[in-house]
């Protein structure tokens, strides 16, 4: 958990403001939380939460910040380094590892809760709205077209089709998969069959593209 917060803010009364939000937040939505409820699960007054945060709104916006640049800092490989990789691993084994990746990632509580809110949020807030779409659709759209265009130019991929509608026609199944898991894994239900399926969708686009 320590490495989603900056080393300052570590163990201290705005870290723990933060969990506080980020807890009742991913429950209820923003709108539905007060700052009452999140100084009292703090064990705070209300006033002592306003030496660290002016507003409920700046908790949010510092949550928002919080997901971005755990995205940024944990960036995707650079065209030489994905070129490097691709050169030893077929488009299967990829495209599997990016799966385990994802689960591996939302094994931690904490980041779950931020994509809950994130989700809850995307309505009524355009920073949302802008995270999902530049970080998680663009972004993983963008990687995987660069990384189809290399496995292309190896001859490890059909090049009939453009990288682009490759990274589309294989990701878009992959994002609503990736849904139900966050929703079946917060109601505590097992994933096996859904990840099944992934794991036969990934084989099906596989055979599909492959040269």
């Amino acid at each position: 958990m320590d490495q989603l917060f900056p080393a300052k803010e570590s163990g201290n009364t705005k870290r723990r403001i933060l969990e506080a939000a980020i807890d009742l937040f991913s429950l209820n939505g923003y709108s539905a939380v007060s700052v009452r409820e999140i100084t009292k699960q703090v064990g705070i007054k209300e006033s002592a939460m306003y030496n660290h945060f002016k507003t409920k709104d700046d908790i949010l916006d510092s949550i928002y910040r919080l997901f971005t640049s755990m995205s940024e800092g944990n960036g995707l490989p650079d065209e030489a380094q994905l070129k490097a990789i691709l050169e030893h691993t077929d488009l299967e084994t990829f495209l599997k590892q990016g799966f385990e990746i994802y689960k591996r990632t939302i094994e931690n509580p904490l980041l779950v809760k931020i994509w809950r809110i994130l989700n809850i949020e995307q309505y009524r807030d355009p920073r949302a709205r802008d995270i999902i779409l530049t970080y998680i659709y663009k972004g993983t759209i963008d990687f995987l077209e660069a990384a189809f265009a290399l496995l292309q130019e190896q001859r490890k991929m059909n090049d009939e089709y453009s990288p682009k509608v490759l990274a589309i026609e294989y990701q878009y199944p992959i994002f609503s998969m990736m849904t139900e898991y966050l929703l079946l894994t917060f109601d505590g239900k097992e994933t096996d069959e859904l990840e099944d399926r992934v794991r036969s969708h990934i084989q099906y686009f596989t055979k599909y593209v492959k040269n």
